[in-house]
C-alpha cells in the first residue's frame, strides 16, 4: 500500500496550534459581561429613563456597524455573535452622560471599533480598551456635550442643605469645584449627576461580584486599582471611601482596567498594573484640569503593558539567562 493510500484512510488531522482547547469561549466570556453589567443598565434605565436606553442602542449600532464595516473590509467573515462589540457599546454607553446626543453615541461607537480595535487587528490585537478610547476620543473632539450633566430621577434632596446654589455636577466636579462632599448613600444608590453608568456604585458592585465569582475577571487588577487610590486618597488628605465610589473608579476598575487583551497576563504584573492605574487617577484628580482621571489613566497603562510584561515574566527553570537583561 503506498503512502497516498495510507494518509487517504488516516484518520489523523494535522492542525496548527493550541491543540488543547477551553470550553471557555470568547462569545460566553462576552455573555457574562454582558450580564454583570445589567445592573448598571437597569439603574442607568431607572435614573434617566428612555433617553438612556436611546444612547445605549446608539452605541451598539456605532459600535456593531463598524465591527461589520471591517470585516466587510478585510473579506472575513463579520463576527458580531462573539458579543466583543456589543461589550465595547455598552461599556462606552456607560460612559456618557445622559444629555449626550444620539449622533454623538453613535459616532462615538463606531470611533471606539474602528479606531481602537479594527486597525490594530481584530479582536485580540487591540493594544487599548476600545471603549475607552471612543471615550477619550469624544472628550477631547466635544469636551462641553461630554460635561453637561442632569440630576437623575429622586436626586438633589440632599442639596437642600444649604448648597442650593450649587449647578448640576458630578460629585467630583461638587468637589473640586465647591467643596461639596456626595453623602455615601447617594452614591451608592446613584441619585447623583454622572455617566449613565458612574452613578449607581451598588449596582456596579454587583456586576463585578457576578464576575468575580465566574471567574471571568482576575481579582489583582481592580482590589490594587482601588486600593491604591484609597491610600493615596488618605495620604493626600481627603476622604478614601469618596473617591472610590465617585466618578468612574469602579466601572473602570472591574469592567475596563481587567480587559484581557489590553491588561497584562501575569500575576505580578496585574498588580503592577492596577497600582499604576490608582496613582494615575489620583494624580489626575487631584492636579490635574480634569476631575476625573480612571479613562486616561487606564490608556496610559494599556500603553505600559509590554514593559510589565517583559519585567514580571516567570522565569523558566533549565533557561539561558540573557546576559542584557
Amino acid at each position: 500500500m503506498s503512502v497516498e493510500e495510507n494518509l487517504d484512510k488516516s484518520t489523523l488531522t494535522l492542525t496548527s496550534s493550541p491543540h488543547l482547547r477551553s470550553p471557555v469561549t470568547v462569545r460566553r466570556i462576552m455573555t457574562d459581561v454582558l450580564i454583570a453589567l445589567l445592573p448598571a443598565v437597569a439603574a442607568a434605565l431607572y435614573f434617566f429613563g428612555g433617553q438612556a436606553l436611546a444612547i445605549i442602542l446608539a452605541t451598539l449600532a456605532g459600535a456593531m456597524g463598524a465591527e461589520a464595516l471591517a470585516a466587510r473590509i478585510r473579506h472575513q467573515p463579520i463576527p458580531l455573535r462573539d458579543g466583543s462589540a456589543a461589550v465595547t457599546g455598552v461599556l462606552l454607553a456607560l460612559c456618557l452622560p445622559p444629555t449626550a446626543p444620539l449622533w454623538l453615541a453613535f459616532l462615538g461607537g463606531a470611533f471606539a471599533i474602528g479606531i481602537g480595535k479594527a486597525v490594530f487587528g481584530g479582536l485580540g490585537m487591540n493594544v487599548f480598551n476600545p471603549a475607552l478610547v471612543g471615550r477619550a476620543f469624544l472628550v477631547a473632539s466635544f469636551p462641553v456635550l461630554m460635561t453637561s450633566w442632569r440630576w437623575p430621577a429622586g436626586a438633589g434632596a440632599w442639596m437642600q442643605q444649604g448648597f442650593d446654589a450649587v449647578a448640576t455636577a458630578t460629585p467630583l466636579d461638587l468637589l473640586a469645584l465647591e467643596g461639596v462632599q456626595t453623602p455615601y448613600v447617594e452614591l451608592l444608590l446613584g441619585r447623583v449627576g454622572g455617566s449613565l453608568g458612574e452613578t449607581s456604585a451598588l449596582a456596579l458592585l454587583i456586576g463585578a461580584v457576578y464576575l468575580l465569582v465566574r471567574e471571568i475577571i482576575d481579582w489583582r487588577i481592580p482590589v490594587s486599582y482601588i486600593a491604591t487610590v484609597a491610600m493615596l486618597a488618605a495620604i493626600m488628605g481627603t476622604d478614601p471611601t469618596f473617591h472610590v465610589l465617585a466618578g468612574g473608579l469602579i466601572l473602570g476598575a472591574f469592567f475596563m482596567a481587567t480587559d484581557y487583551v489590553s491588561g497584562p497576563v501575569t500575576k505580578r504584573g496585574k498588580l503592577l498594573f492596577g497600582v499604576g492605574c490608582g496613582l494615575l487617577t489620583m494624580l489626575i484628580r487631584q492636579f490635574g484640569g480634569y476631575p476625573e482621571g480612571v479613562t486616561y489613566a487606564i490608556l496610559f497603562m494599556n500603553a505600559a503593558v509590554p514593559l510589565i510584561e517583559r519585567f514580571t515574566k516567570p522565569r523558566l527553570f533549565g533557561a539561558e539567562v540573557d546576559s542584557n537583561e
